[in-house]
């Protein structure tokens, strides 16, 4: 496969049914299958349209937000399967502070004159494709800020992606009545992730 998705997954097994764990086995498998696309190709071109979740990512005194377990993405699929039923493609969702965090498998990332600015990680996953496409931006002279971001200042950004494995640099038009129009940034980064991560031609 040259266009593929690699998920590990580790779980617990069956040995104890109670909710210590101490001595059952460790499991581990690896899946891999072909992955054209996470979003509808029409909808990567114009740009998603996302939704504003009702639930929020929560404190991380609650639960290790660091890691990517699948109890966490329960609040993200209950988001995105609402969202979806709206229309849209996606959920953007807030964080127990009411800064903005993260969309439900994806983080999220706004330009403004000229500048990135992205959410800080500190209670939602930092993700690999994330820091990738910080460092890919900075390599191309492109200064990134992380900082928390209130829901009002989006009326000022005139850019919007997300990034994720699945996602990899995918374009946003639209956020509730805020909107976006993908063009230099957004469009130079998904240029140079692709070329990133896409196999290189070996001359012969």
């Amino acid at each position: 496969l040259t266009n593929a998705y690699v998920r590990p997954v580790a779980w617990r097994g069956s040995e104890m049914m109670g909710v210590s764990a101490q001595h059952n086995k460790i499991h581990l498998a690896i899946g891999v299958w072909e992955w054209p696309s996470y979003f509808d190709p029409e909808q990567r071109q114009k740009g998603l349209r996302l939704d504003l979740a009702e639930f929020r990512r929560p404190d991380p005194a609650t639960i290790p937000c660091k890691a990517k377990a699948a109890g966490l993405y329960m609040i993200c699929t209950i988001s995105k399967h609402k969202a979806e039923r709206r229309g849209f493609a996606d959920a953007l969702m807030l964080d127990y502070r009411g800064y903005v965090a993260e969309c439900t498998g994806a983080n999220v990332f706004f330009v403004q004159d000229g500048v990135i600015h992205t959410p800080t990680p500190d209670c939602f996953l930092d993700g690999i494709t994330r820091r990738t496409v910080i460092e890919l931006a900075r390599r191309h002279g492109i200064e990134v800020v992380e900082r928390h971001i209130l829901p009002e200042e989006l009326s000022g950004f005139t850019e919007c992606f997300i990034t994720g494995t699945a996602a990899e640099v995918t374009p946003v038009g639209e956020i509730a009545d805020w909107r976006f129009k993908p063009t230099g940034i957004t469009h130079q980064l998904m240029d140079a992730y692709r070329e990133e991560v896409q196999p290189k031609k070996v001359a012969a």
